[in-house]
């Protein structure tokens, strides 16, 4: 599967005193581009929700490489790291406008069933759009 590109702007909310983003959301920057990774196939997070499948967070690393700052232009590179089973996994880059790597993450999520709260496998219709 190819990966996703997404681009966003740092807006003054996300930054500390200093002007440099804020480190808990990056969690938030991994969750844009999975569900916009997700999307690109025809798969949102509410249309799972509805069909009765949950996907949480289960594991979230992130290695920070260089700082990033108010108004700069950050892109996300989001891939799958392998085929779902119960839980899928996706690598994340985020770098800058030159091209710096800001950070490199890690997003485990579990799919579970809404009703009894139980894992549950990868949903055959979203392994075949994959």
């Amino acid at each position: 599967m190819k990966p996703h590109f997404l681009s966003f702007r740092i807006r003054y909310s996300e930054t500390d005193q200093m002007g440099v983003v804020y480190h808990g959301n990056y969690a938030q920057f991994f969750e844009l581009g999975r569900t916009e990774w997700l999307r690109e196939l025809g798969i949102s997070y509410k249309k799972m929700e509805q069909q009765g499948v949950m996907l949480p967070v289960v594991s979230l690393t992130c290695n920070f490489k260089k700082s990033a700052f108010y108004d700069e232009v950050l892109t996300i590179k989001t891939s799958l790291k392998k085929m779902p089973t119960a839980k899928i996994e996706f690598n994340c880059e985020i770098t800058n406008e030159k091209n710096e790597l800001i950070c490199t993450g890690n997003t485990v999520l579990a799919f579970i069933d809404l009703k009894t709260r139980k894992p549950i496998r990868c949903p055959e219709h979203i392994l075949k759009l994959i």
